[in-house]
């Protein structure tokens, strides 16, 4: 059975689908706390670290402190992930934990906590629609949109789509600049919210350049922070921009289908899963955000109607890099030359 016949079967029942999800749904404080030690307790240790060794009067101290600042920049991989289950309401049973846990490592990925949580819960709510996009994804255009646009829409997306720009300038610009602005549309509430994350980021920052030295601290941070937003944007693209992804419109648009079939199983070897805080089990996500990342795997395992998502391995995902337009026709993402191609043919066909 191949794709098409899958997107082409009926649903499994709402109440189904549930029932299969619902005990992994169900936080768990001593794993949760577990997570903060290792994740956010490591971070701590590895900037402690670095200060330690700040304090050696040798140049090699920068030959340690590179790769301590690699993997601190891993960590925050891990502690957004945390930082992504607050904002579901699934890290832990109590509402106060999570926010406050979410405003913590907030502060440390850069991201004001509840301004994100609404973007993402659009980006939930909608994943797959191809009416209502643009709010917490990856800007998509169909191939008519892309050809039905300006000269200038058509270079500013495709200046968007350079490797250079969505996965190195756009993370870093993302994270340290765009995050310190709330988007017009948020609600008054989030839009303050940006402004106590601004005001604890501001403070950590400050406090940091007087105990380090502001020419040192900004210097790891760029280096951390390019490690962790890079990292984080792909993950985020693979997880939706993969080939035979799910778009649909409105009157054919289905949240399971959507879930299962618009996010990737991707297949990352153990090391990488973990600090990836195993969102690579992203179709389950989507199908319920409310299950915490601690349970994500046990829930794939659970049951057979998993067997029918194709997982996406590490190599296979570097062909999602050339992806760049909804192919409506043909119901899958297609390259540049991909549609150079399909309009040489189309012009053939009409001569």
């Amino acid at each position: 059975m191949d794709r098409t016949d899958i997107l082409n079967l009926p649903s499994p029942p709402t109440k189904e689908w549930k029932a299969i999800v619902k005990d992994f749904a169900k936080p768990r404080m001593g794993m949760a706390a577990w997570q903060l030690v290792n994740s956010v307790g490591a971070y701590v240790a590895l900037w402690v670290g670095m200060f330690f060794l700040l304090k050696i009067e040798s140049n090699w101290k920068w030959g340690i402190i590179l790769p301590v600042a690699l993997l601190a920049g891993a960590l925050v991989v891990r502690i957004f992930i945390i930082f992504h289950d607050c904002g579901h309401g699934s890290f832990f049973k109590n509402k106060k934990y999570n926010n406050f846990w979410g405003f913590i490592t907030g502060t440390l990925a850069f991201t004001p906590y509840m301004h994100w949580r609404w973007e993402h819960s659009v980006h939930h709510a909608h994943n797959g629609h191809l009416g209502r996009r643009g709010v917490g994804d990856i800007w998509t255009m169909t191939v008519d949109e892309y050809l039905n646009s300006t000269p200038r829409s058509r270079f500013f997306y495709r200046l968007g789509r350079n490797p250079l720009v969505l996965f190195l300038i756009g993370p870093m610009y993302t994270f340290m600049i765009r995050h310190r602005f709330p988007l017009a549309k948020a609600k008054r509430s989030d839009k303050i919210s940006v402004l106590y994350s601004n005001l604890a980021i501001a403070a950590m920052i400050f406090s940091l350049c007087l105990l380090f030295g502001w020419k040192e601290y900004l210097f790891i941070t760029f280096i951390v922070m390019t490690v962790a937003s890079t990292t984080g944007v792909w993950l985020f693209y693979v997880q939706h921009q993969f080939e035979d992804t799910y778009w649909e419109t409105e009157e054919n648009w289905d949240y399971f289908k959507a879930a299962v079939y618009g996010s990737s199983f991707y297949k990352l070897p153990k090391v990488f899963q973990w600090f990836s805080g195993n969102i690579g089990f992203h179709h389950i996500h989507h199908l319920s955000s409310k299950i915490p990342n601690y349970n994500l795997e046990r829930c794939h395992k659970s049951h057979e109607m998993f067997n029918s998502v194709k997982p996406l391995t590490f190599w296979k995902s570097l062909k999602c890099i050339n992806y760049r337009l909804w192919d409506a026709e043909n119901m899958k993402l297609i390259t540049f030359s991909q549609l150079r191609n399909k309009l040489k043919d189309s012009q053939g066909l009409n001569a």
